[in-house]
Formats: structure tokens, sequence, C-alpha cells
């Protein structure tokens, strides 16, 4: 697990040895272990090294083959490479190193890019083909570990973070408005766009290709999407949970791979209980990790935000060596500089207990597992797929599922909002941007369950993809490498083909209402719609104890809601009633102030538009 980040000067120039050291060390929280650099005339790899798998200097960075065409600088780790090391070796190869960075740079000139086919695991990499003068860049299938890259002239540069990219003198912090009109509707970025106008985040599951001496330099291709899609003669009921079992446990052991300690996060709930009880059959005493936070303030649907007790239960019955924090309102002030700085900008969520619980774990370990994915593809967000199962076409389905993921600024309120800059975004139809997402997903719409289909595949595409870009920066600002064990490919591809009859309970007579509604119908309408991720459940009832079994769906969030208006209420107005702010800037002062206020008041939720204006003012503090 590193950092990578490379020049490429197409008109001829030498790349610098000083300008390139600079990308590298602003990284330097990805890989504190070790650096390298490779630089021939125009193109330059540079590398900073976590040492996980093999902790020699064999295994240093950037790689060279030992025909000296190809070089790579690669971060992530392959689950499987012992297995592709013995086939590379029945082929002829020869290893100078027990890594997995080797296995893939030689897999890469034995096969190309169907090495990628071949590869479970998570990745971001470069490889420079020297005698075909073809520069590529890389990206796992589910978008697992970032890379960026720009291009300004003649210098195409790249980076696993965009910090990186920006250390370039000819780099130019220019803010991509059409992205921040994309990321206030969704809290998220669905296309390829950052916030800054020049650099791309090259897309999961992609090879982007550059030729050196080509006039079309650069083209970009993808090799993998996911596929959600019901079997035409399904199995037996046992059959699919019997599978579901040993794919788990595969998964789980297979990751658990590594020369140095590795431990779990332990929240209380089924995902991370489930990879903890496995992962303690293997490692006797491992260390779990906790956040709490204190509810002393909380109210409604907030108060069940902590499960420390569930934690602790859990950790007494695998015999885990167990650690916890609690986090107050004031944590997230005092966090939100540095965590603006790690995260680069606004992504899904309060992000904050992330940082917190990876700062926590890496005092302790180097590799954490994380129980991110299980909800994604095995439907544990029904109250969400529900608003969008009767339908009578594609058309209708986008209507009703686009409305509901706008997630912080409704499409009335859009126009007032950013009416400093409305010219400029005015033609930017984020329902556009949201119906893209289904481009390559090639399920016939026919049922409900067709429609939840999809709906696992947006959230897969955009939600989950989010939330590993957050997990990434966030867990390596502490130079911990964050694993997740149900995105191994044969768990992903079992889970993509599973019927949704197993994963769901109800699929009829849902109550429809806004998931932001304050009062007694919400939690209604969650007891409703708590029956996601049914098969799962059966399965892991082996494995965890019945009350974390039944219990309800519980997210890793803290009670802002009542925070924001309560403990943290004179941070909030200090912050987003001054109209001195950068932000408003770009956003018009008395409309954002008129939709805080409904929160402060206690009218609306809208803790995630808070937390999005707060972190998004940091941001336009520290980047520009």
């Amino acid at each position: 697990m590193c950092g990578i980040a490379g020049i490429i000067n197409f008109d001829g120039e030498p790349v610098s040895p000083r300008i390139l050291k600079k990308m590298t060390d602003v990284i330097s929280h990805r890989g504190p272990d070790g650096e390298g650099h490779y630089i021939a005339g125009p193109v330059g790899f540079g590398h900073r090294r976590l040492s996980i798998i093999d902790l020699s200097p064999a295994a240093q960075q950037p790689m060279i083959s030992e025909n000296k065409n190809f070089i790579i600088s690669y971060n992530g780790e392959i689950y499987n490479f012992r297995e592709l090391r013995t086939e590379l070796q029945q082929l002829g190869y020869k290893f100078h190193s027990q890594t997995d960075s080797e296995v893939v740079l030689n897999s890469w000139l034995e096969w190309g890019d169907k090495s990628l086919q071949k590869f479970n695991g998570m990745f971001a990499f470069s490889i420079w083909d020297r005698k075909k003068k073809r520069i590529y860049l890389v990206r796992d299938r589910y978008g697992i570990k970032p890379l960026y890259f720009a291009q300004w002239g003649n210098t195409f540069v790249f980076g696993s973070e965009q910090k990186a990219i920006l250390q370039h003198p000819l780099s130019q912090r220019i803010i991509d408005r059409e992205a921040l009109l994309e990321y206030f509707t969704f809290q998220n970025i669905f296309t390829d766009k950052t916030l800054f106008q020049s650099i791309r985040l090259l897309r999961p599951a992609s090879i982007a290709k550059i030729e050196y001496d080509k006039k079309t330099r650069i083209s970009i291709k993808q090799y993998w999407d996911y596929n959600f899609e019901d079997p035409k003669n399904p199995k037996d009921k046992r059959e699919y949970e019997e599978e579901l079992n040993r794919l788990i446990k595969q998964a789980v052991y297979r990751q658990l791979i590594s020369d140095v300690e590795l431990g779990s996060y332990l929240s209380g709930g089924m995902d991370s209980g489930t990879l903890t009880a496995l992962a303690s059959n293997e490692l006797p005493y491992i260390k779990t990790f906790t956040c709490g936070f204190d509810l002393s303030s909380a109210s409604g649907l907030e108060l069940a935000f902590d499960e420390r007790k569930k934690a602790e239960a859990m950790s007494g019955l695998y015999k885990t060596e167990h650690y916890e924090m609690v986090l107050k309102s004031g944590d997230m002030e005092r966090c939100l500089p540095k965590l603006a700085y790690h995260l680069e900008e606004p992504r899904v969520g309060q992000s904050y207990p992330n940082y917190y619980a990876a700062q926590l774990a890496s005092k302790f370990v180097k590799v954490v597992l994380s129980g991110s994915g299980g909800d994604e593809l095995f439907g544990g967000y029904p109250w969400r797929y529900y608003r969008a199962v009767n339908n009578n076409n594609f058309d209708d389905y986008i209507d009703k599922y686009y409305v509901f993921w706008q997630r912080l600024i409704p499409n009335s309120e859009i126009k007032n909002v950013f009416s400093p800059i409305w010219d400029e975004v005015k033609n930017i139809s984020t329902k556009e941007i949201f119906k893209n997402v289904f481009l390559t997903h090639k399920n016939k719409l026919d049922s409900p369950e067709d429609y939840i289909n999809h709906s696992l595949y947006f959230e897969a595409k955009t939600f989950l993809h989010g939330l590993f870009v957050v997990e990434d920066k966030l867990s390596m600002a502490h130079s911990l490498e964050n694993r997740v064990p149900f995105m191994d490919n044969d768990l992903v591809d079992f889970a993509m083909k599973c019927p949704i009859t197993l994963k769901l309970n109800n699929l009829d007579n849902v109550l429809r209402i806004n998931e932001n509604t304050l009062g007694p119908k919400k939690n209604i309408y969650f007891q409703k719609t708590n029956d996601g991720k049914q098969i799962l459940r059966n399965v892991m009832a082996r494995h965890i104890p019945d009350e974390i079994i039944k219990a309800s769906k519980q997210g890793f969030s803290s009670p802002d809601a009542s925070w924001f208006k309560g403990e943290s209420i004179d941070f909030v107005k200090r912050i987003l009633h001054n109209d001195k702010l950068k932000i408003y800037e770009i956003m018009d002062y008395n409309a954002v102030k008129r939709l805080v206020d409904q929160h402060l008041s206690g009218k609306q939720n809208r803790r995630l538009l808070i937390w999005s204006l707060l972190n998004t003012e940091e941001w336009l503090e520290q980047m520009l």
C-alpha cells in the first residue's frame, strides 16, 4: 500500500527530479517507509512506500522488469498474488522479491491488460513500456484505490492524491463550478470530475493509455462493470446460503495475508462483526477498534448511534484486544482543517468519524479490515430501493430515484443558492448526470426485482465508490491500509447474481416518505423497510450473536442532527452566518442561511448540507 506520482513531458523536456520529489513528498503519509524515483528523460515515476508485504529493500519501487523494458509504480494489494506467482514461474519468470508488486509487473509482461481479469484485490498503478513508448494508468474494478491525472499543454501528471498533482508548477487551481453543482445536488460527484477544472479522477475499472509519440495521446477504456441481474433459473435457497458462507470465509482468509500486524474495525454491526469473528479464528487476540459517540444531547433516531456496548460484547466473545474512543461534538470542529486537507474535496457523508477511527487503529496496526460493501452488494438500504420499485418504465424510475438522491439542495432551491454563478452552470442537468450512471448497465426492466437491481448498480457505482475514496484518503492520512473483504471478486460475482427475493423480503406495500422527515412517521417507515440483507443475516447467524443479526441497520454516523442545533450551534452560526466566507462568492448568503436556519430551528433535518457547507468552506480556504 503506497502512494504514486508521475510526470510525462510530451515535448521531450527531461523530468525535473526536484518537482517529482515534491510530488511524492507531499503524499509521504501514504508511504512513510521509503521512497523511490525513476526518470528516463521526459518520463518520471515516483513512489512512497508503506511496507506491508515483503519488508525488504527488494520490494522497493519504482520496480524495473528483468528485461528492463517495463517500469511500474504500484499502490495496492493483490490477494491472489501467490497463485499468480506460481503460474508465472511455470512460464519461466524469475522473481527477486516476495511482493505482489513484482507479480503485477510480470503479469503485465505476460498477459498485458488481460492480467486485470486475474487480479483479485485493490490497486492503482502506472506502467511505462519503454519499447513502445506507452504509459498505462490502471485502477481496480471497484475504485477502492484512487488515481488522479491532469494535463497542461505538453505536460501530463498523475498521482494517488490531487495534492501531488498540485505540486507541479504548471498546475492551475481553478474551481470546477459544474462539479460543485453536482456535489451540492448529490453530496457526491458521479462523473470523473473533481472540484478543480484541470484534474480528473480515473474511473474505476479503467485503463488510461498514454501514447508518447502519437497525436491521439490519451485514450481511456473500461475493462469491467457491475452487472446485477436475477438468475433465470435460481437454485435452492440453501445452496445460495452454503455458497455465500464459503465465499465470505474465503474472502476474509485471503485478505489476512500480511507481513505486519493486522486488525479489524468492530462497529457493533453485522458486517464488521462477521469479519472480526472469522479473522479471530485465524489470528487469536486480534486487535479491534470502535469509535462511539457522546449521546448526552442526542435525540430521536440518533440515540441509537453509539454501538460501543455491542462492540464490547463481541470483543469479549471473540477474545479480541479491543480499543475504543468516544467522539464529542467538539471533535468535528477540532479535526476539520486536517480532515479537509487529507480528503482534498468534499465527498460522501459526514466523514470525520472515519478520520478518528483510522487515527485510533493506526496507533496499533498498519492494516485494518473494514465492512464496506456488504450493504451495497446485499441490499442493506431497502428504504432507498423501495422509493422506486414500482415503475412504468426507465424514465419513471429515474424521476423517482433522482428526487430521492438530491441529498443536499433540492432542485427547487438550486437556482437561488447558486445565483452568483448561475449563468455559468444553468445548462448543467444534474438529472442527466444521474441518468448517465446507467449507460452501461444492461438489465431489462420488467419487474420490481429488476428495478432494485438497477438501484444496487447505481449505489455501487456512485455511493460505494464515494465511500471508498473517503476511506482511502482518511486511512492513508494515518499510514493505515484499509482492506474490504466484501469486495473479493468471487464474493462480488456471487452477490450480483443472487436473487433479490433472498436479499429483501418486502417488495410491496411500502410506505414512501422523505428520509429526512421528522416525527413518528419516520420510525414507522424504517421499521417497515428494515428487511435488507436477509441472506447475509441468515449466513452470519452461524458466526455472530443473534441480537446483532436481528438489529436494525445502523450506519457509522455521528449524531450531528442534534449537535448542529445543540452543542455545536455556536460553531455553525459563527461559520455559516458570516457573509464574508469564500463560499458566498459562489453561493447566495441569504438562500444558504435560510436552509441552515431551518435546521437550527428544528423545522428540517439539514445535517448533511451543514456538514457539506463547513467542509467546502474549509476546502476553499486551504486549497485555493
